[in-house]
């Protein structure tokens, strides 16, 4: 790994483990909760963690951008730091813990480092681009599960689906005839991290943003795993529909989510 390359991703981990502590301590005083849509909280703690990571991040880099959830995007032509300081901000509001902290880096578009930190499990998964996945400094695989019937899958919904009609409610419908079982717990970041280590075999979703993917789905590749839009072309973080999977299973992922 190249010089830079290792401080960025010591600079990301450190923000990442220094933030998931802070949530960690404040689960269950969630503080004062301030609603972005009908279904869509931001907490205190969200607010505490951005301001926690971005000050870290631009001290060790002045000169990279910033792309977070709760701020206004600070484009800058070094790279910018994608930030989701909470995944999770309903579970952990609700102290149901599984929620995550999740940093990466873009350059030109194109993601080339991955930080997400589960506080609750001690939970570390990182990736540099080329470098493989990890999980806490342990590499990591997708599964090699192929037959979607004994497929383990995992998804989630949009804050608009109750409004939208294209909702993900059919496709939940059909993958529940077809999978093994699916599992929705509201982190989108963690469900993409346990497909990379093998404990989920696929996952899809609608209306994600940067901060939930960029750095997920690179830990997902470099762990052998595939990461597409739903008709099959090439996912970037600033696609609203993402399909990943190990592999194996992804061309009947697709399939099933073209049925409508």
């Amino acid at each position: 790994m190249k010089k830079n390359a290792k401080h960025e991703l010591s600079a990301a981990i450190d923000a990442a483990v220094d933030a998931g502590a802070m949530i960690k301590k404040r689960l269950g005083r969630t503080g004062t909760i301030r609603y972005k849509g009908a279904i869509n909280i931001v907490t205190e703690v969200d607010e505490k963690a951005e301001a926690l990571i971005v000050g870290k991040l631009n001290k060790a880099f002045p000169d990279y951008g910033i792309i977070a959830e709760e701020s206004a995007p600070e484009r800058k032509g070094s790279g910018s730091w994608i930030i989701d300081p909470l995944d999770g901000t309903t579970n952990f509001a609700h102290g149901f813990p599984f929620f995550c902290v999740s940093i990466a880096l873009e350059r030109e578009g194109d993601v080339v480092l991955g930080v997400v930190y589960d506080p609750m499990h001690e939970e570390l998964f990182t990736a540099v681009k080329g470098g493989g996945a990890y999980r806490n400094n342990q590499p990591i695989r997708v599964s090699e599960v192929d037959v979607i019937g004994k497929a383990f899958l995992a998804t989630g919904f949009s804050y608009a689906f109750k409004t939208k009609k294209d909702n993900n409610l059919d496709h939940f419908r059909r993958f529940m005839m077809a999978a093994f079982a699916i599992r929705r717990a509201g982190a989108a970041a963690l469900d993409l991290c346990y497909v990379a280590c093998g404990r989920f075999d696929g996952f899809w979703e609608l209306d994600l943003k940067p901060w939930d993917t960029a750095a997920a789905t690179l830990i997902i590749r470099e762990a052998g795993g595939i990461t597409t839009n739903f008709d099959g072309s090439p996912h970037s973080n600033y696609s609203h529909k993402l399909v990943a999977s190990n592999g194996l299973l992804h061309k009947r992922m697709l399939a099933i989510l073209e049925q409508g």
